[in-house]
């Protein structure tokens, strides 16, 4: 990024790279603060017009109050308020609530800085946290000074906000094997190393996701024209999969909510390697693009998500990658499942792997959670392989293994118990916690563990359209089938979808758009699954239905823990 700040919406990026702030006075002078004041002038226009009265008092027009606010700023930094006649300070309350309510707005933003290095080793790395560290401190004393010396005391209570920044982001150019297909790309700088203040709180203009993700008739790069300096890599490995998943400066916050998702890949798994995938998030090419596209010639499939309001809304980041996993899964003969997966070890030694399947707000992670505190005098620990998306395939010995693919959950806040959200609130980043809909990004397994062969004990269908209770084994390997191809779910307004909806394989991140393909994959899983008699059922969850209480989960996850226990 060329500038030293940008300003979008309300995202602020703050670009140390030539030089960061050492005082009170440098950050008074900087061209940060200049944009910051404007910013805060409209707020001001469309939230605290009494505010902005006091401030435009005489008429001043607004190169005149800036003037006259940065020169009240000033003298206060440097001088006791008694020694002399300092402009706004006729009435101290008004000032003090302008200066509150200023520090209140900067600290609402969502605030990044980024610094770029040639060589990014541990002592970068070390001085890199350091650096932001004093930011936040110099942003926190400047508004306690200015504060003090308008009330004429100091707070004797202090509350450590993170008065600089939210997130910061260490960037360092890789030499991968770009195809030469693919230069426009080959000067954007990566993601080496990136520190996130949590609980991070971000605000994204959108809610929902309501587009679907469709086939390409010519490859995505076409329509590249960005500026490198505009654009982001955050290099990640999903499953075992490498993705290079390009970020628009305007869309860095979902750059940084994918931290918490998806695996930051090392410079060594990006050095010499080229990508399984690509995506090109927040492209400006005055379209509402969801699409992908398999290049043939160089085997990568890559994915645009074009800019728009809509796309702002960490739901387009993640279904645009993992709609890339699988579709390269899917292309390797593995199959994708929309589900969930734990691994249960029980207190007499033995261990249950559960995968579920269904599709948003069918009921998957509600069940395993209700399960958990049923069967708490039982169940020594559990591992989650998946919270969203994994993939079952067949090892080299014949046998049916599941993998995940993401090393936390983005979840609905509405649709966890409180003791949840809160369990890992120190960890955790929210999206739009004020809002209907709000999620989480919360941990949920490692790297290494998601990454591993687990065995499947059984394999479970959330049913939350049908009034029934408890749960079901299929007998006959077409009807499970059918079931399960068919994809039913009552859609809980999470989506674009509403009421009772077919979704092929219950997953419209790759299989819906490749039947084919997905229905020879299916076919062979099954028929693995009850030649290994594994049990394949489903599970009522009821949550589709009008006035459905709690009954259905607690019964369903009842029905589940009576067969992980006598499960022989």
């Amino acid at each position: 990024m060329k500038e030293k700040c940008y300003f979008h919406e309300n995202e602020v990026i703050l670009n140390f790279t030539s030089g960061t702030l050492t005082s009170s006075a440098q950050l008074l002078d900087s061209p940060l603060f200049n944009i910051f004041l404007n910013q805060y002038l409209d707020y001001l226009e469309n939230h605290r017009r009494d505010l902005r009265e006091f401030l435009y008092q005489k008429d001043n027009d607004r190169e005149q109050v800036l003037t006259k606010l940065k020169g009240t700023l000033r003298l206060l930094l440097l001088i006791h308020t008694e020694t002399a006649d300092i402009p706004y300070l006729e009435l101290p309350d008004i000032m003090e609530e302008v200066i509150s309510e200023g520090y209140r707005y900067w600290t609402s933003l969502d605030r990044y800085s980024i610094l770029y290095l040639q060589n990014a080793d541990s002592y970068a790395t070390n001085a890199f946290m350091n650096l932001d560290h004093e930011i936040n401190e110099l942003a926190r004393n400047f508004y306690r000074t200015v504060e003090a010396k308008i009330t004429g005391r100091r707070d004797n209570v202090y509350k450590q906000l993170d008065a600089g920044t939210n997130a910061s982001l260490l960037m360092q150019k890789y030499e991968w094997n770009c195809p030469s297909a693919y230069e426009k790309l080959k000067d954007i700088a990566f993601v080496h190393t990136i520190m996130v203040r949590t609980p991070l709180i971000i605000h994204t203009k959108s809610n929902k996701r309501s587009n679907v993700f469709k086939e390409h008739d010519h490859n995505p790069i076409e329509d590249f024209n960005g500026d490198s300096e505009d654009w982001f890599c955050f290099p990640c490995l999903i499953g075992k999969l490498l993705v290079y998943a390009y970020f628009h400066k305007d869309y860095l916050s979902s750059c940084v909510g994918t931290t918490g998702l998806f695996q930051l890949a090392r410079s060594e798994d990006c050095l010499g390697r080229k990508p399984d995938a690509i995506l090109l998030f927040g492209n400006h090419d005055d379209t509402k693009d969801t699409v992908f596209y398999y290049d043939e010639e160089n085997d990568i499939y890559i994915g645009k998500t074009s800019a728009s309001e809509e796309i702002d809304y960490f739901g387009y980041t993640k279904k645009s990658l993992l709609t890339l996993h699988n579709l390269v899964a899917m292309k390797r003969g593995w199959l994708p499942i929309h589900g969930a997966m734990v691994n249960l070890y029980l207190k007499d030694g033995s261990k249950r792997g559960l995968l579920f399947m269904g599709d948003s707000g069918a009921g998957k992670s509600e069940t395993l959670e209700a399960l958990s505190h049923l069967a708490s005098d039982i169940i020594d620990h559990q591992e989650t392989v998946f919270d969203d998306m994994g993939s079952v395939h067949i090892d080299k010995n014949g046998r049916l293994k599941a993998e995940g693919t993401e090393i936390g959950a983005f979840v609905r806040l509405d649709d966890l118990e409180k003791a949840t959200a809160y369990k890992d609130l120190h960890r955790s980043i929210f999206f739009n916690p004020e809002k209907k809909n709000a999620r989480v990004v919360v941990p949920a397994g490692n790297y290494k563990l998601i990454t591993q062969d687990h065995d499947i004990d059984c394999f479970i269908y959330a049913n939350n359209y049908t009034d029934q209770r408890g749960m079901h084994l299929f007998k006959d390997e077409e009807e499970a089938k059918t079931t399960f191809i068919e994809g039913k779910r009552f859609a809980l307004g999470t989506t674009q979808e509403t009421g009772l909806s077919k979704t092929f394989f219950a997953n419209p991140f790759g299989p819906m758009q490749k039947q084919k393909e997905c229905s020879t994959l299916i076919d062979q899983v099954f028929d693995k699954l009850f030649e290994q008699q594994i049990p394949v059922g489903e599970v009522y969850t009821c949550l589709g239905l009008p006035d459905k209480g709690d009954h259905g989960i607690d019964e369903g996850a009842k029905a589940l823990l009576d067969f992980v226990v006598n499960k022989k």
